[in-house]
C-alpha cells in the first residue's frame, strides 16, 4: 500500500518522531494555575526568538490573532488591515464577534501594502461621527505565499509609532519569511508591537500558536485567553514537541521552500499550466490549469494516486510542501498531472 501524499497544506503536517517522544516524556503541571513547566520554557524560548518581552501560547493561530484584536481594541475600534489577508477572508469573520471591531480593508499588492493609503484612513481628529483607528494589521509571509519586504514593514510601522497606533503582525508563517530574507524572525518582529506565529504549520507540532508582544500586553492578553476558553491544563504535553519546533524545524525550513521551487518549475514545463515561479518565495506553490481541463477528473486521479489536495477555486490550484514532502512525492504529483494533461 503506498504512503499518502498530503500537499493540502502545512497545518497537514504530523509530528516528528522527536515530537512524539518528548510529548510522552514532558513534564506537565497546570498552565490555568501558571505550573506548567513546558508551557514556561515554550513561551520563554518563543519571546527570545522574536526579541519581545513576552509570550502566551494559544491553541491556533486564528485564536492568536483574535486574541490579539481583542487585547488591543476597544469595542467600536477601527483595524486597517489588506483586504486579501487572513483576518479578513479566513477567520469567519471574528473580528466583530469577538472584538466588536470595524474592518477598514485596503487594496493589497499581492500582500504589500502602500502606507500612503494606510495613512489615508486613519481617523484623526475628534469628529463624533468617526469610530477610533485601534490598531493596524500586517501579514508576512502573507497568506498567497509572498514575502513582504522589510523596507515596507519599515514605513508603516514608523506610521504607526506617528500617529501612536498599535501594529500587529499576523506571522502564521515568520519563519518562513525570514528564512527567505536570510534574516532572524526577530528581524521582521522588530517592527510589530504584537506578532502572531503558527507551531502548527510547516514547524510541525500537532497543534498551537504563540502571541508575543510586551509583558503588560501578554498579561492582558491571558486573561483574555481564559475568556475565550483557552486556558488548558496540562499544556506541556503540547509545549514540548512546540520546542523543537523552534529549535530544529525552523532550522530546515529552505528544504521545504526548495521542494516547492522544485515542484512548480516542474509543473510549470507541462502544457497549459500556468505558474509565476518567481512568487514562489517560501512552500506554497499557486498554479492556473487549463480551462478544458476536466479538474473533477483530475482530483479523482489524485485521490487514486494517493495524493490528498484541494480542487482548484477561482480558476487557481494551490499545493504545499513540508517535511514530509520529500522528491519521490513529487515525481508522484507530476506524474498524475502529466498523464491527465496528455488526455
Amino acid at each position: 500500500m503506498q504512503d499518502t501524499i498530503d500537499v493540502r497544506s502545512d497545518t497537514v503536517t504530523h509530528p516528528t518522531p522527536a515530537m512524539r517522544q518528548a510529548m510522552y516524556t514532558a513534564e506537565v503541571g497546570d498552565d490555568v494555575y501558571g505550573d506548567d513547566p513546558g508551557a514556561h520554557q515554550l513561551e520563554s524560548l518563543a519571546a527570545q526568538r522574536l526579541n519581545k518581552q513576552a509570550a502566551l501560547f494559544v491553541p491556533s493561530g486564528n485564536m492568536g490573532n483574535q486574541l490579539a484584536l481583542l487585547t488591543h481594541c476597544q469595542t467600536g475600534n477601527e483595524v486597517i488591515l489588506g483586504e486579501d489577508c487572513h483576518i479578513v477572508q479566513h477567520e469567519t469573520g471574528g473580528s466583530a464577534v469577538i472584538a466588536g471591531v470595524q474592518l477598514r480593508t485596503i487594496p493589497s499588492r499581492q500582500g504589500i501594502l502602500d502606507a500612503s493609503e494606510i495613512e489615508k484612513r486613519i481617523r484623526i481628529g475628534h469628529d463624533i461621527h468617526y469610530p477610533k483607528t485601534g490598531l493596524i494589521c500586517l501579514e508576512n509571509a502573507h497568506s498567497n505565499g509572498r514575502v513582504i519586504p522589510l523596507s515596507v514593514m519599515h514605513s508603516i510601522s514608523k506610521l504607526a509609532q506617528q500617529h501612536h497606533i498599535p501594529l500587529h503582525l499576523d506571522g502564521a508563517r515568520i519563519f518562513n519569511a525570514a528564512t527567505y530574507l536570510g534574516c532572524q524572525a526577530s528581524e521582521i518582529a522588530q517592527y510589530a508591537d504584537t506578532v502572531m506565529f503558527c507551531l502548527s504549520k510547516g514547524l510541525a507540532a500537532p497543534i498551537g500558536s504563540i502571541l508575543a508582544g510586551s509583558s503588560d500586553f501578554i498579561a492582558r492578553a491571558r486573561k483574555n485567553r481564559k475568556l475565550l476558553g483557552g486556558g488548558m491544563r496540562q499544556v506541556g504535553v503540547l509545549a514540548a514537541p512546540g520546542i523543537i519546533a523552534l529549535t530544529d524545524m525552523v532550522q530546515r525550513l529552505d528544504e521545504d521552500h526548495h521542494n516547492a521551487r522544485i515542484l512548480g518549475a516542474r509543473l510549470a514545463m507541462l502544457p497549459g499550466i500556468q505558474i509565476n515561479l518567481d512568487d514562489i518565495h517560501i512552500n506554497m506553490v499557486w498554479l492556473s490549469l487549463p480551462p478544458d481541463l476536466d479538474t473533477e477528473k483530475l482530483m479523482s486521479a489524485l485521490r487514486v494516486a494517493g495524493i490528498k489536495a484541494n480542487p482548484p477555486e477561482f480558476g487557481q490550484m494551490r499545493l504545499m510542501t513540508h517535511w514530509q514532502i520529500n522528491a519521490l512525492a513529487i515525481d508522484r504529483i507530476v506524474a498524475v498531472f502529466t498523464t491527465q494533461l496528455s488526455k
